[in-house]
């Protein structure tokens, strides 16, 4: 039996794609899967449950880490080019942030809300288009994973802010209603949220500085210039600007509490411009793939 040369790269192109996506629905469902095991813990306060919540998220997390090295494979570079890719790589930083802050500190209920926000990322990105687009030569560099990649995980650690000020907000309002009903007895002291967000947000605002330095480097060599004042790197300097402020205040000041809970919330909100909005919005050298 003879066969065409054109078939084996033809009939690997498939399989890959088909394993692409068994991989991204196994993520889905593990993610999905630790969002329910949150939750019941939430609501049921048992250690046992919490467990198993945390190992199907670290589960969820080792199939982010498969999905993400099956796609490079697939591509032959760095998969953060694309909407689907960046989501995905956000969702997978801010699991991976979260399971990382979990060997330091014990902070009540935050998986339950960390969950959460992946799995709207992962819904996100599965509505997303998985295509592999040929990639543009501006983005030919090894700059593009320590750049891009340095950007997107200091997001997952501001993500994790995000989560806390809410978290904050949430018992503070139970507080002071002096109604304490079910948020109370499940959320952390506000003390406890006021540090999660202060370790959070130093360590993200260290990763989104090396990644604004990082792409004015790249900058450089890509089109001659460290600064365009291109949206996306306009919004980047905006959302630095904030979350400096918000550092300077805290450790200057004493900004605490409910203002810095604000304040994560306020950043994060740019961040998701910078990360999406400005994409669809604005447009720009840095708005690539769709």
């Amino acid at each position: 039996m003879s066969y065409s040369p054109e078939v084996y790269p033809l009939t690997r192109i498939t399989m890959m794609g088909e394993i692409s996506y068994l991989l991204f629905q196994a993520l889905l469902a593990a993610s999905c899967m630790a969002l329910v095991f949150y939750g019941v813990f939430f609501v049921k306060q048992k250690e046992k449950i919490r467990t198993v919540a945390r190992l199907t998220l670290l589960a969820a997390g080792v199939l982010q880490t498969l999905y993400i090295l099956f796609r490079y494979l697939q591509s032959g570079y760095t998969p953060i080019t694309s909407q689907h890719e960046t989501i995905v790589f956000f969702a997978w930083s801010v699991t991976w942030a979260f399971l990382s802050f979990r060997w330091r500190y014990t902070v009540k209920n935050f998986g339950t809300f960390i969950s959460l926000l992946v799995f709207i990322l992962l819904l996100i990105a599965a509505v997303a288009s998985r295509a592999i687009n040929p990639l543009p030569p501006a983005l030919q560099s090894w700059w593009l994973p320590v750049h891009a990649g340095i950007a997107v995980i200091s997001y997952g650690f501001l993500a994790l802010a995000f989560c806390g000020g809410i978290m904050y907000l949430l018992q503070e309002h139970e507080l002071k209603s002096k109604r304490f009903g079910y948020f109370f007895t499940r959320l952390p002291s506000l003390e406890s949220l006021d540090q999660l967000n202060s370790h959070c947000l130093a360590t993200g605002f260290v990763f989104l500085t090396m990644g604004i330095i990082t792409g004015s480097i790249w900058a450089r060599q890509a089109w001659g210039t460290y600064w365009h004042w291109d949206p996306k790197e306009t919004w980047s300097l905006i959302t630095w600007f904030l979350y400096a402020a918000q550092i300077h205040q805290r450790f200057s000041a004493g900004w605490r509490g409910k203002r810095a809970a604000i304040m994560a919330v306020i950043g994060f909100a740019s961040v998701l411009f910078t990360l999406w909005g400005v994409t669809y919005l604005l447009g720009g050298i840095h708005s690539y793939a769709q």
